[in-house]
């Protein structure tokens, strides 16, 4: 079907490579919506917020870890992968969720963590009951330590999270976990650990997901042996130097591949154009583009977009070279500026309201690019980071250890209402959410920004239309123009042109020879038409 949008062509056909240039939100469901009033958000409460996700425009949803757990790492230290924990309801919610997302044409992503269990998994349980050499202590990384009596961990590897990544168990043999204690990794050389993921995947493929995000998808083959990397720490055991090759002997091993091929023809077996996109962690783009392909995933982030500067010549170096490494591939890249694990971008470009500004021209770009885009639930309310969280309240592990703390972006969100109210995190204002919501969010919830225009959900609400309806926003490719000092400009077919004002002063149209109208802008324009510093726009070429 096509008809026209001020004049362009626009198309909503339906794809089964919908992945390739989807807008995937995502959903720390702990902190989405909470449907029963404990403080704690729920699967029920993902339900009751679909309409808002399908009047926002999005194409999926991923929903970061519900299994049963004991929460060490938020959800990402699992003990049961084919059940939903109590906390956030049931597998019955479960279904009941996804079959109303799919009403609405809005496909679920799963996080799967194939790295490590949670040390209440009941093969970590039946691993300590039982012998060194056992069955039961294969199916993880158990080792004899080093020094006279064992006394000393197996090799100098470091968490994650900070401190040795290595615990002793009673009967002295040591356990690796890359992350907390409660992680302990698994033994991916074993056949019964791949068997049981080979089920995992099917178990939620049976029950009609549509993709998995692969946590850790660089990290579960170690090498042979796990010799020692070579390092040095500080008192607080934090690395300070690595000594050797930048792959360490624990990530990016070429092993991985030969999981990746275990499960492409599982997912190909589903019809729907089923999917999964890798988080990981590479040292070069060649390295990256290893996890993507037709016998692999089909797709890995792009996590250089969320680090670049606030700055033309970061953009457009990261933009080219992530362009790149999807033309080794022949995928689409993908593209995301916040998500659970770092601050939130409004936070990163300055906080307050020229953060505000900076964020909000940062996605329209964004959102312009050729590929996928990952949203971070809240950003659309233009959420900033919370830095002032009391340190009892914090429960990030990386926070126990280093003082580095991922909490403030996982703060719940504020959909109407007062700060008494807890911003009707639970529809009724009931229940105290788990983290505690700052005060001025009051002019940020989702019901305060509803009416107007110019705010910030409005403002996504638009681009995401517009990305849905002109066929030169998603997939292609993009051609650079000729801009001034401080100012990226580029042209996607067919008929958009993009501009991103970065400069310290306002910048005219006709600078750059431009004369299309104005389809978005990410904030006000002067009264004359040029667009202030900070500011992105879209128009008609």
């Amino acid at each position: 079907m096509r008809r026209t949008w001020k004049g362009l062509p626009v198309t909503t056909q339906a794809n089964d490579d919908w992945w390739r240039d989807a807008v995937v939100y995502q959903i720390y469901p702990r902190s989405f919506a909470d449907a029963d009033g404990d403080g704690t958000g729920d699967l029920q409460g993902v339900r009751g917020k679909l309409p808002y996700l399908r009047e926002l425009g999005v194409d999926a949803v991923w929903l970061s870890p519900f299994y049963t757990s004991p929460l060490a790492d938020g959800g990402y230290d699992v003990a049961d992968y084919r059940d939903v924990d109590p906390r956030f309801g049931t597998l019955a919610d479960f279904d009941a969720m996804m079959k109303d997302a799919h009403a609405l044409n809005i496909r679920i992503i799963v996080d799967l963590v194939p790295n490590h269990s949670s040390d209440q998994h009941v093969w970590f349980r039946q691993a300590l009951a039982a012998a060194p050499g056992s069955a039961e202590r294969e199916r993880y990384m158990f080792r004899e330590g080093k020094g006279e009596n064992g006394e000393l961990p197996p090799n100098d590897w470091e968490s994650i999270f900070g401190g040795r990544a290595w615990t002793r168990v009673p009967d002295g043999q040591w356990y690796l976990h890359l992350f907390a204690p409660e992680q302990p990794d698994l033994n991916w050389e074993n056949p019964e650990v791949r068997a049981e993921f080979r089920d995992v995947l099917r178990f939620w493929l049976d029950r009609g997901v549509d993709g998995f995000r692969i946590d850790v998808a660089h990290g579960m083959i170690k090498e042979a042996g796990l010799p020692s990397v070579g390092r040095t720490t500080d008192e607080g055991g934090r690395q300070v130097e690595m000594l050797g090759s930048e792959r360490l002997p624990y990530f990016d091993q070429d092993g991985v591949h030969d999981i990746y091929r275990e499960w492409r023809p599982i997912l190909d077996e589903y019809p729907g154009g089923r999917m999964a996109v890798a988080e990981a962690w590479v040292e070069s783009p060649e390295r990256l583009a290893r996890y993507i392909g037709a016998d692999e995933l089909h797709q890995a982030f792009n996590f250089d977009f969320m680090m670049a500067d606030f700055d033309p010549a970061s953009f457009r170096t990261i933009i080219d070279k992530s362009l790149a490494e999807a033309d080794l591939v022949g995928a689409p890249t993908t593209w995301v500026l916040s998500n659970h694990d770092k601050f939130r971008h409004v936070t990163r470009y300055g906080d307050g309201e020229l953060g505000l500004r900076r964020a909000r021209a940062a996605t329209q770009l964004m959102l312009a690019l050729p590929g996928s885009a990952y949203l971070y639930n809240g950003e659309e309310l233009g959420l900033n980071e919370v830095l002032d969280l009391p340190d009892e309240l914090r429960e990030d592990p990386s926070f126990q250890r280093t003082g580095e703390s991922r909490d403030g972006c996982r703060v719940p969100l504020p959909w109407g209402g007062t700060a008494a109210e807890g911003f009707r995190f639970n529809p009724d204002g009931l229940g105290t959410p788990w983290l505690p919501q700052p005060a001025k969010w009051e002019a940020l919830t989702a019901q305060a920004q509803e009416s107007d225009p110019d705010s910030t959900l409005n403002f996504y609400r638009a681009a995401l239309r517009l990305r849905k309806e002109l066929p030169a926003l998603g997939g292609g490719t993009l051609t650079w123009l000729d801009a001034p000092e401080g100012v990226l400009a580029f042209r996607r077919e067919p008929g958009v042109v993009v501009v991103v004002n970065i400069a310290d002063r306002a910048v005219d149209l006709s600078e750059l020879t431009l004369t299309g109208e104005i389809l978005l802008s990410s904030g006000p324009l002067h009264t004359d038409g040029r667009i202030p510093a900070d500011t992105t726009v879209w128009l008609t070429a």
